[in-house]
């Protein structure tokens, strides 16, 4: 049997063996990692390697690159080498061309992030970032991101739909972090939705990481909410 690759684990673990041993426990239950930040210096790239070329697992590297051009292109160019499926660079329009451009003649998608699930208008306002509903920003920033030629985006499941209806995301990827099943800790998350929810609302990957890892019985909880998905 296949595991639904619409549920994208994060591995936000300490390093590469908690992550391969995570992986292990899962089994043929989940078929798609996310490796994110946070692991880089505890192995990360080794596990996605490792997760890709011997266990034939789909792996998401989330390093939400932002840099002058000539900078991420080179990071992207460089980091393709490893046959990975998503890369997350943040979604300023020139950040995103010089992805494009790094990833030519891979399968590499480049997602692009709008704003971080983690903030709120709060966050945005210590940030200087303009006035405004953050839903009418992350609209404004995806469309900007799609334009410049990104595979698809990182949005909350609040504004899936919103997106989704966007004329630029016809064929591109939504992929959701921020989801949470229902009675599951929040944790640094603000602008959240249930796994079906999110699915529903036009996301075709949900991220989802501790209630996962942090579950006493982690495949039976990656298996409930495989479950609650439409």
């Amino acid at each position: 049997m296949t595991a639904d690759d619409r549920l994208i684990v994060a591995l936000d673990v300490p390093n590469a063996l908690a992550g391969l041993q995570l992986a292990e426990t899962l089994g043929d239950a989940v078929s798609f990692y996310k490796i994110g930040l946070g692991m880089l210096t505890g192995g990360g790239l080794a596990l996605a390697n490792e997760l890709k070329q011997e266990h034939g697992k789909r792996v998401f590297l989330d390093m939400k690159l932002f840099d002058i051009g000539a900078t991420v292109e080179a990071a992207v160019r460089g980091l393709a080498q490893y046959d990975l499926d998503f890369l997350t660079v943040h979604g300023d329009p020139h950040v995103v061309r010089a992805a494009k451009e790094g990833a030519a003649g891979k399968p590499l998608k480049i997602l692009a992030v709008t704003i971080l699930t983690s903030l709120d208008r709060a966050d945005l306002d210590a940030s200087l970032i303009k006035p405004g509903d953050i839903r009418d920003i992350v609209l404004e920033r995806a469309a900007n991101a799609l334009e410049a030629g990104a595979d698809g985006l990182i949005a909350s499941p609040q504004e899936a739909a919103m997106i989704r209806a966007l004329p630029q995301a016809k064929g591109r990827l939504i992929v959701t972090p921020g989801v949470r099943p229902a009675g599951a800790d929040l944790g640094d998350q603000k602008r959240i939705a249930t796994p079906g929810a999110a699915i529903r609302d036009g996301a075709d990957h949900i991220v989802v990481g501790r209630p996962i890892w942090k579950a006493a019985d982690p495949k039976a909880a990656a298996q409930a909410i495989l479950a609650e998905l439409p």
